[in-house]
């Protein structure tokens, strides 16, 4: 499955974003004043050393965190109005989230792993879904595993399960955690080039990690450190994928 975004609807602005946590002393701020576009169809890497707030910010970007104040648009949305049920729905439908360790449901087939953001969201008729995880498990090289169960699977087929979950309702923006960072190279050159796939095909993918082989075919590396953009490298002539007709 290819996206089917607009320029806008997977675009992402932070304006002025601060992440504060409570401490015994003084909040924390993981992330402070952060001011960020990310244009639609775009590869970007988030970098930066542990606890330099590069999880945060990936948070923020899917809605699974809220700024303690500044604003977040994505797809021309702002999350700050929104209830946690409207929340959950809006990223249900518009962000797909890896996780580092995959997250799958242990009791569950790898196939009604990939059907159940599909179930929440109500996106495709029910008698849709069974067929629509199966092409989105032979996207990722698994379809033969979709009657297995996640612990039959190797590391490395189950990021590809969780990264077949992410895209279940084709949302235009894909997000993930250090998605590589449990996987020998050879299985995690397989997520990056399903990753970057994705990006070729115009959704936006956002991805935090300490990997190098990522952040060498990036469009863009964005380094954090102390919560702060510390360095911003985007190519100068990097061009969105519409404009180009691909």
């Amino acid at each position: 499955m290819t996206a089917s975004t607009s320029s806008h609807t997977g675009s992402i602005n932070l304006t002025n974003a601060t992440r504060a946590y409570d401490t015994a002393g003084a909040p924390f701020l993981a992330v402070q004043q952060v001011d960020l576009e990310i244009p639609a169809g775009q590869f970007v890497a988030i970098a930066g050393k542990s606890g330099s707030g590069k999880s945060t910010l990936l948070n923020l970007i899917a809605g699974i965190d809220r700024p303690t104040s500044g604003a977040v648009h994505i797809g021309g949305v702002d999350l700050a109005p929104l209830s946690e049920d409207q929340l959950a729905a809006w990223r249900g439908r518009n962000v797909g989230v890896v996780f580092q360790f995959h997250q799958l449901m242990p009791a569950l087939t790898v196939a009604e792993n990939v059907m159940l953001p599909m179930d929440f969201c109500g996106v495709y008729p029910s008698s849709e879904r069974r067929r629509i995880a199966d092409q989105l498990l032979a996207l990722v090289g698994i379809q033969d595993q979709a009657h297995k169960f996640p612990a039959a699977l190797s590391g490395g087929q189950r990021q590809r399960a969780a990264i077949a979950r992410a895209l279940a309702n084709d949302p235009p923006i894909l997000v993930a955690d250090e998605p590589t960072g449990s996987l020998d190279s050879q299985a995690a050159e397989v997520v990056i080039d399903l990753l970057r796939a994705q990006s070729a095909a115009g959704k936006t993918v956002v991805i935090v990690t300490h990997d190098r082989d990522i952040a060498a075919v990036a469009d863009r590396v964005i380094t954090i450190a102390d919560g702060q953009i510390a360095e911003d490298t985007a190519p100068t002539a990097w061009v969105p994928i519409e404009a180009t007709g691909a």
